[in-house]
């Protein structure tokens, strides 16, 4: 471990991933924000009809719920300091708000691991146990595991931002990442980080991977018994029961997966920052678009909220 003088170990960092023009950055801007005001309509709309419309009472779009949760809470954590980033070129980030960041940024990527994976279960019940699936999913079970995985990933955050606030940065403070990502800051650390990143494989290897391999063997068996469907109506009404969590996964893992898996080189660095861009910033956006477009009982409930809206509007006067 290097010494550093006083303070420089709690130094604020400088935020380095794009540069590009002026104009560039105004476009660059505009797209970002409106992405961002897309993905809060989207899943604050999913948050509120399931909390509003009783027929959404349901595992699934409980499930669902959780995830525009974390989905409004990751985009919230990383986009508004980049667009004051990119709107006034002031790229410092104070060494708390760094810390706030790669909280958040744990807790929702471990959330949104484990809530997948429930969803996962919660279609494997519904298509292949369909005669079990009151007693399998009932209430206490899915609120017991929509607060596991939320349990997890706020231990597993606390684990990391105590860990990486202890670290030392003598070398270098400019993170060439668009938010503070804990691979970026354990690469500006000059203090001994070993043992975090060895904490770091054994929770992508059994933590992350292992519960792909459930979600991957959930679709295995719902596959298995939607071929065994004679109807074709029947089977495509079974696939279409799991087809927008199916697209959610593959959105998720796809970038997630290549990003930590692949060898790390200098040169792949603008590479992970795009990476990155899709599964903490696209992603958000299209979950909620994936599960509402092609969904009847969605539609058919934002225009029943405004009918009522409307009648209790005219009623009013």
């Amino acid at each position: 471990m290097i010494d550093c003088p006083n303070g420089s170990s709690n130094h604020d960092f400088y935020i380095i991933a794009f540069s590009m023009s002026s104009l560039g950055q105004l476009e660059f801007s505009f797209g970002i924000l409106v992405i961002y005001l897309i993905t809060m309509l989207g899943n604050l709309t999913i948050i509120f009809l399931v909390f509003l419309v009783p027929k959404f009472h349901t595992p699934m779009y409980f499930f669902l719920c959780n995830l525009a949760v974390i989905d409004v809470t990751s985009i919230s954590t990383c986009v508004p300091k980049l667009l004051f980033i990119t709107l006034t070129q002031d790229h410092k980030i104070f060494f708390s708000s760094c810390m706030t960041q790669l909280f958040f940024f744990v807790l929702c990527a471990d959330g949104e691991i484990c809530i997948l994976t429930s969803m996962a279960y919660d279609r494997y019940v519904a298509i292949c146990k369909p005669l079990h699936y009151h007693t399998l999913m009932n209430k206490n079970i899915y609120i017991a595991m929509a607060a596991s995985g939320w349990l997890v990933g706020v231990l597993n955050a606390i684990l990391h931002t105590q860990l990486t606030s202890t670290l030392q940065f003598c070398s270098s403070h400019e993170i060439n990442n668009f938010f503070c990502d804990l691979n970026s800051l354990l690469a500006l650390s000059t203090t001994n980080t070993q043992s975090q990143k060895v904490i770091i494989f054994l929770e992508v290897f059994f933590m992350f991977l292992a519960q792909l391999l459930l979600t991957v063997i959930s679709y295995v068996f719902i596959f298995s018994v939607i071929l065994k469907i004679r109807s074709s109506a029947g089977r495509m009404k079974a696939f279409s029961s799991c087809a927008s969590h199916l697209i959610t996964v593959i959105l998720f893992y796809g970038p997630a997966l290549f990003l930590y898996m692949k060898p790390e080189s200098e040169d792949s660095k603008d590479q992970d920052t795009l990476l990155s861009m899709l599964y903490l910033i696209l992603v958000p956006m299209l979950n909620p678009l994936v599960y509402t477009l092609r969904n009847k009982e969605v539609w058919a409930a934002i225009v029943m909220i405004k009918k009522n809206k409307r009648s209790y509007g005219s009623s009013s006067y």
